[in-house]
């Protein structure tokens, strides 16, 4: 059986976005007719950039002449991915102070002043009318100095349970746009809006006609992938439950994500045992990998979750131990209540028991299809849409559509 090996580079062009530049704000227009600026800080990670992003693409096809400029660190996943998208970038240094060394701690308390000095920064430069934290270290110094110049803030939270970086700027924020209903607890009432995770518009695109694209293969197909970065767990796992599979392998095409270090090794499990299957180090057109999945096997991060939901996925999650305030294994439980999710705690995840899961709901599709209607129950599609809804409305320039908040 061949592999083919992916190198990631199958997602459509790049988008172009609007320079970061300072503009020429002498002679504006009315507020409720002039192009508006929005700066969107955090990121670090792909739970946190792909909901900033999918923001953004709802906020520029309101109208092109509006800007967009991304705040981050060097050191985040932004760098890359932005820069390929066409979207303007600006950094600072910082990180986290959570779980580290004295020593670390006091270099990271130490980055803190520039990091403000270096958000303000950037924020007289670019002048946006609204500051948008979708959670990460940099999102920080970029609200809350945004909120000292007068600026109109928000933040987006992906979580169940809220991050530190999040909980104190609910404190001073004017939105606070959740996910989940239970996290409302954390914040001040009154400003706390349950939208959804937004998701990029990638994933809600029209499949192509027959012919561009390939066709649905009549096998079961599986989605397995980690983090940006895979998961080692969840790698060994699967290629430990091939054995269990191998009665099962004409029956069964695996699409997977593996991370760097992981990919020779999953390869070679896969080629030796006679399955079908695409390994890739990362996978750029992960809504692609989405429409062709009958079963996505993977970690319980919140951006996984809202991709899952809002596509009316069926899952086996194997949420992350250490991620921090255990918020994966929370995230898992929302889906699992409902019978959209199995959920196998890493602690219990072995070859043998991944295999059972697998084998169990290829034989029985009845029970996926009902998966995928519990999941499409819990999606809300239109969480980009309402977050920039209330957006403009924070600045004055329009109401809210339809009173479309928080349905889904």
């Amino acid at each position: 059986m061949v592999i083919l090996r992916g190198n990631g580079h199958d997602a459509a062009p790049p988008a172009t976005g609007p320079a970061a530049g300072p503009a020429d704000h002498s002679r504006r227009p009315p507020r409720d007719r002039r192009p508006l600026g929005m700066v969107i800080a955090g990121g670090g990670t792909g739970g946190h950039l792909f909901p900033g992003i999918a923001i953004a693409e709802e906020f520029l096809a309101r109208d092109p002449a509006h800007r967009i400029l991304f705040i981050g660190t060097e050191r985040g996943l932004e760098k890359t991915v932005l820069e390929e998208m066409g979207l303007p970038l600006r950094t600072v240094r910082i990180r986290g102070i959570k779980g580290r060394g004295p020593l670390q701690i006091l270099a990271a308390l130490a980055m803190i002043p520039g990091a403000f000095f270096a958000a303000c920064r950037i924020l007289r430069q670019f002048r946006p009318d609204i500051v948008v934290g979708v959670g990460g270290y940099a999102s920080g110094p970029a609200v809350l100095t945004a909120r000292l110049m007068g600026t109109k803030t928000a933040i987006a939270e992906q979580n169940s349970f809220p991050g530190l970086t999040n909980r104190m700027l609910g404190r001073v924020a004017d939105r606070i746009f959740l996910t989940f209903p239970a996290t409302q607890r954390w914040f001040p009432a009154g400003r706390t809006q349950v939208t959804g995770n937004p998701i990029r518009a990638a994933f809600f695109a029209e499949i192509p006609p027959e012919g561009k694209e390939e066709k649905k293969d009549p096998r079961f197909t599986l989605l397995i992938f980690g983090g940006s970065q895979g998961a080692r767990a969840i790698n060994r796992a699967a290629t430990e439950a091939l054995g269990g599979l191998a009665h099962l392998k004409d029956r069964l095409r695996f699409i997977h994500q593996t991370g760097n270090a992981d990919l020779e090794r999953v390869e070679a499990a896969y080629r030796e045992g006679g399955f079908a299957a695409h390994v890739y180090p990362f996978i750029r057109d992960m809504a692609a990998a989405y429409r062709k999945a009958d079963l996505l096997v993977c970690r319980a991060g919140a951006t996984s979750i809202a991709e899952i939901t809002a596509g009316g996925k069926a899952s086996i999650l194997i949420p992350f131990p250490f991620a921090v305030n255990d918020h994966q294994r929370q995230n898992a439980e929302v889906l699992s209540r409902t019978g959209a999710a199995e959920v196998i705690a890493e602690a219990n995840l072995s070859g043998a028991a991944l295999a059972g899961a697998i084998e169990r709901l290829v034989g029985h599709p009845d029970t996926v299809r009902k998966m995928e209607a519990a999941a499409a129950a819990l999606g809300r599609r239109q969480a980009a849409r309402d977050i920039v809804d209330i957006c403009l409305a924070l600045v004055g320039q329009r109401e809210p559509a339809g009173g479309s908040r928080g349905k889904r």
